[in-house]
């Protein structure tokens, strides 16, 4: 398994886990307060960390256990990559689309946030999902 693959699992395993504690900790935190009350920012931003730190640790592993593939992109690699990222993309522009009428329409900044968020999130799990598809069964013929 090249290690640009490996790469895309990592990132797309991470945002699953890493979201799903997130609203795990969130509908916890929803049992005393409202939703829209519930204090989202220390949480949002360690689960960010967290996802990036956990990414970094991860990366530096398979390069360690992977020597003579880390870093050594091909053509193939970087068509993939390129590809995974314009399809994940679509998800970023929906979200900011999103927030910006939320901000328009004045809504609390909590589903601003929680909005972006998810769109970041559902942006890198389509991409690792077109870079794993792509590997394994080649690049669509658009």
């Amino acid at each position: 398994m090249p290690f640009e693959e490996k790469s895309a699992w990592i990132m797309g395993i991470l945002a699953v886990v890493t979201y799903a504690i997130y609203a795990f900790i969130m509908s916890g935190l929803a049992q005393t307060v409202p939703l829209p009350e519930v204090d989202y920012v220390p949480v949002m931003i360690w689960m960010i960390g967290a996802s990036i730190v956990a990414s970094i640790l991860l990366h530096i592993a398979i390069g360690l256990t992977s020597r003579k593939d880390a870093g050594r992109k091909d053509q193939r690699d970087r068509q993939i990559y390129r590809m995974g990222e314009y399809i994940g993309q679509s998800f970023v522009i929906a979200g900011a689309l999103a927030a910006m009428l939320m901000a328009m329409f004045e809504l609390p900044h909590f589903w601003i946030a929680n909005t972006l968020y998810l769109a970041f999130v559902l942006s890198a799990i389509l991409g690792t999902i077109a870079k794993l598809v792509s590997y394994r069964r080649g690049m669509p013929a658009w």
